[in-house]
């Protein structure tokens, strides 16, 4: 008999009871993950030359903006470590939307401030295979705890994807302290190689970002871009656009 079913004809023992009510419990959540991570068929990446603290940017008004684009799935804000910077991570259905979204909505945003932008658009679908062997939120892993930061990288070289062996990377990535999750990054034209990774703690993500990451870069012959950001404070801004981090 199986713990979960009810013996036909006597009253439930306690740990039946506890196990039909966890499994009440968990159906709705998976089902609700189901429903807010749409395979994405291109990324966004922005951050706005900025320094303030989170809870002063102007997210709310911004969020309902951002819903309303063509193709948007769904966005994770970013707030630089050390530098206050603002920007986000997004996933769109199309390729096309998301370069619509970076040539046409997007420069009004850092306009409005008077200040520089930088923007980088990647194809999610070269990707997706690397990224949910590491248990990539945006490819319908499921998160065990909300992150506590993120580190971003990009390497300055052609790299097709579908030539890298991400396979033996994966592995040497899953010994990294903290790590909770990767989202592998293709640019768009560029085929630069890169990613967004989750990290438990902010310890973590410095350390890979500060000590492990630029040995990477060096082992590769190549230029690098890194940057950190504190994962706490834009929890609730990711939430109300779907982040797959914070489900």
């Amino acid at each position: 008999m199986k713990p979960t079913e009810p013996r036909s004809g006597t009253l439930l023992t306690r740990r039946e009871m506890v196990a039909l009510t966890a499994g009440a419990a968990i159906a709705p959540s998976l089902i609700q993950a189901k429903e807010n991570t749409l395979t994405p068929k291109a990324f966004v990446y922005t951050e706005v030359a900025i320094s303030i603290p989170f809870e002063q940017a102007p997210w709310p008004e911004l969020n309902e903006v951002i819903k309303k684009q063509p193709g948007f799935l769904n966005k994770t804000w970013l707030h630089g470590h050390g530098t206050g910077s603002v920007g986000g991570l997004y996933a769109f259905d199309s390729r096309e939307n998301a370069i619509d979204f970076v040539t046409g909505y997007f420069p009004t945003e850092p306009r409005a401030f008077g200040v520089a932008h930088n923007t980088r658009v990647f194809d999610a679908e070269v990707v997706q295979a690397a990224s949910e062997d590491l248990g990539s939120v945006h490819y319908g892993g499921i998160p065990e705890d909300s992150p506590g930061a993120f580190v971003y990288t990009e390497l300055q070289l052609y790299q097709p994807f579908d030539e890298f062996d991400w396979s033996t990377r994966n592995a040497e990535l899953k010994q990294t302290p903290g790590l909770q999750s990767k989202t592998w990054l293709s640019g768009v034209s560029t085929q630069t190689l890169g990613g967004l990774d989750a990290f438990d703690t902010m310890d973590a993500a410095l350390d890979y970002a500060i000590n492990q990451f630029p040995a990477i870069a060096a082992n590769a012959g190549a230029a690098f871009y890194t940057r950190v950001f504190d994962a706490t404070t834009t929890a609730d801004a990711s939430r109300q656009m779907n982040s797959p981090f914070y489900l």
